[in-house]
């Protein structure tokens, strides 16, 4: 491995960590000697990056450092490609427009010789073959990130129709469909609703107090499940 691709490695391992990590760790993570992660550390602390530590306490980077430029492999391009066309596909269009974006300051840096690699069209991704759901998934983004609650209104046949107030914590696509996981305040548990299902979504001006992430935690710990067909819903 060249050294200045390793370097990159060790700066990626550092950013995935978040907090302190061995150099031991890092060595077997990399696959190098442990002297040469300490070196290293040195050179990437000399570049400029906030590394917190020392040899036998671990290290950890502070935010805001980035090596210039972009180095990536042909799969690591491949990847971003791959993952763009589905972004911009699948989702809503203010996230379409955000990935052609950043596609296109990746390709403005890239060097030369990789962007065969970026241009070439080698993966499809298609488009839903079902319409998408005409609530607007920007707005269920932002209740997300301000983490609002959403009034919802259900449009299932075999379900009464009734309003529920819920907290929602992530959006799924799950084999095609668009789902929202969320709290669901009439029975107090955890539901993963299909998003088709829904006649109306509002997202209100109240917001719900218990941090969004530790909820994401709970949930994935009680390991719901999409409601099904039979209208087992929230």
């Amino acid at each position: 491995m060249a050294r200045s691709h390793r370097l990159f490695e060790l700066m990626q391992a550092l950013r995935r960590h978040r907090r302190t990590v061995s150099g031991k760790a890092l060595a077997a993570e990399l696959g190098v000697s442990l002297r040469t992660i300490r070196r290293d550390i040195v050179t990437l602390q000399g570049m400029g990056a906030e590394i917190d530590g020392e040899p036998g306490l671990g290290y950890v980077l502070k935010p805001g450092f980035v090596l210039p430029p972009l180095s990536f492999s042909a799969e690591e391009i491949q990847a971003l490609v791959i993952g763009a066309q589905w972004v911009s596909r699948q989702t809503d269009s203010q996230l379409a427009g955000a990935v052609n974006n950043a596609l296109a300051k990746i390709s403005a840096v890239l060097p030369a010789q990789m962007r065969p690699i970026f241009e070439d069209e080698t993966f499809y991704v298609a488009k839903p073959h079902k319409p998408g759901t005409t609530i607007d998934l920007s707005e269920i983004r932002r209740a997300l990130r301000e983490q609002n609650k959403l009034r919802i209104a259900l449009a299932l046949e075999h379900a009464e129709a009734a309003e529920h107030i819920i907290w929602p914590i992530m959006l799924g696509f799950i084999e095609g469909k668009r789902c929202i996981a969320a709290w669901c305040e009439g029975d107090s548990r955890f539901r993963v609703i299909d998003m088709a299902d829904l006649a109306t979504v509002q997202v209100l001006v109240e917001h719900y107090a218990p941090d969004r992430r530790r909820l994401i935690k709970q949930w994935r710990a009680e390991d719901v499940r999409p409601c099904n067909s039979q209208g087992e819903v929230c």
